[in-house]
């Protein structure tokens, strides 16, 4: 008896809404039987809007973070905590009444930062806070002792590779952005080691600090020697920055004891709302379940796997069942760079030509603004209508270029993807930190994610066709191309 008025509102739906408007596929579809179609889904889209923003889904998908988070706590890949987040997820999702809720295997990365301590000796005692990268070397069991030396970028690093022999490397490099600030990160140990650095310490990657630490992955490079790496505060790296210019000698005290094992087993949690009319077709939502070993994860990217979940949550609690199946993954091993998921890629990859759209959250749950997403022109004009439906919420705008390191594999195969686009503005001050709590996060924030999340991927699981592709990018999906704009 659960949302009578909605099935009395579905009742007045257009005879079109979710169904083919070619008659007997005969005749090409026009723009303005798209526009037509998606119109259609007005009513369900306030519906869903309603439950997840006011009605009693209101705050649910914060209260499960919260709960799974305080839990779990954090869950690095190979760890054990993440091991218990995936049989919470798999109990928890059978208990929401989903469908084919399954485990699939995968293998990732073990790395263990152990015990770690640093100390600047000279020009004063000073304990540095540190979080060391991830696949980091331990130092020697009696640590190292050195002069430090501080650069702003790795072209003064070049410039003096002379001096930087036996030291270690400080980088204060300024943040620009996070995608060009963060090779510093991952390529600051390679480099250091090249002019002979005995260690490298990086300012983190943030765009404001409470003096704390931002940990991440880093690479090492085969042919060049491996050295402990670790990030420091803001703080830090500016005050020994003022140090150095000043002609001051700083000596550094580094202990870490990280350790590298043999690959883990683990596994992507999967989920589903089977379709009723093109099963075989899949809708992903996604979002990923590891996180890094401080704080708890719950920014990143416990809203973005929360919100996924939600989606199906408030689609099952509609009483809704859209054509095609929308499936969620959780993915586990992105912060390794997408370890899991691109296992998922080589194991699903054959029936690449039933994936309609592959979506991502994992840039933080904060007040959304729209969608962004990857696909052809025709493709984005189909979202730009879906997109139209949130107009109650004020959320309507399209990005270019969806981002999500695990929908990535699909996108450059021509899938169509989506991730979703907020407000960024505070997410690099809590990222790989400490700082990544359940305070970061707010609950009617949560609720429109979810319902942006919500609507999009059920109107896209629900429309008679599939979105359209080039030619040139699956010659199997060249009956979506038949669409005439």
């Amino acid at each position: 008896m659960k949302y009578l008025s909605l099935i009395f509102f579905m009742s007045l739906l257009p005879q079109y809404a979710g169904k083919s408007l070619s008659g007997d596929g005969s005749h090409p579809k026009t723009f303005e039987d798209i526009k037509n179609e998606i119109a259609g889904y007005s009513d369900i889209a306030k519906a869903i809007i309603d439950l997840a923003v006011h009605g009693k889904a209101q705050n649910r998908s914060y209260e499960r973070l919260a709960v799974f988070a305080d839990t779990v706590g954090p869950r690095l890949s190979g760890s054990k905590n993440l091991d218990a987040a995936i049989k919470y997820m798999f109990s928890a999702l059978q208990k929401d009444g989903l469908e084919n809720v399954h485990l699939e295997p995968v293998k990732v990365p073990h790395w263990e930062r152990g015990e770690e301590f640093a100390m600047m000796l000279e020009p004063r005692n000073h304990s540095v806070a540190i979080l060391g990268l991830g696949s980091s070397v331990a130092t020697p069991p009696e640590g190292i002792t050195a002069e430090v030396i501080v650069v702003a970028s790795f072209d003064e690093l070049h410039r003096r590779a002379q001096e930087a022999k036996g030291k270690i490397v400080v980088y204060n490099q300024p943040f620009v952005s996070y995608g060009e600030t963060v090779r510093y990160r991952s390529q600051g140990a390679v480099e250091a080691a090249k002019v002979g650095a005995v260690a490298s310490l990086i300012r983190s990657i943030a765009s404001f600090s409470i003096d704390s630490p931002h940990t991440g992955w880093q690479s090492y490079q085969s042919g060049i020697p491996r050295i402990p790496t670790a990030c420091i505060s803001v703080e830090d790296a500016e005050m020994m920055s003022r140090m150095s210019l000043r002609g001051t000698k700083i000596v550094v005290y580094l202990k870490m004891g990280a350790r590298t094992y043999p690959d883990s087993p683990s596994f992507n949690t999967v989920a589903e709302i089977v379709g009723n009319k093109y099963p075989e077709q899949i809708v992903l939502v996604s979002g990923h379940l590891d996180s890094w070993d401080v704080g708890q994860g719950a920014m990143d990217d416990g809203g973005g796997a929360f919100i996924s979940w939600e989606a199906l949550s408030l689609i099952k609690d509609l009483g809704l069942r859209p054509k095609r199946t929308l499936r969620m993954v959780l993915w586990t091993g992105e912060e390794q760079g997408g370890v899991g998921a691109e296992q998922y890629y080589q194991l699903h990859k054959e029936n690449i030509s039933n994936f309609d759209i592959v979506m991502e959250s994992d840039e933080g749950t904060f007040k959304p603004s729209g969608l962004a997403f990857t696909g052809n022109a025709k493709a984005r004009d189909i979202i730009r209508e879906i997109m139209a439906l949130l107009l109650p919420i004020n959320i309507t705008d399209v990005f270019d270029n969806a981002d999500g390191t695990d929908i990535n594999y699909w996108m450059r195969d021509g899938v169509p993807g989506a991730s979703l686009r907020d407000d960024l503005s505070k997410y690099f001050w809590f990222h790989h930190s400490q700082g990544d709590t359940m305070t970061v996060q707010d609950p009617n924030q949560m609720n429109l994610c979810a319902a942006v999340w919500t609507v999009v991927s059920y109107v896209i699981a629900d429309m008679e066709e599939m979105l359209p592709r080039s030619f040139q990018e699956h010659k199997s999906c060249l009956r979506y191309s038949a669409i005439s704009f």
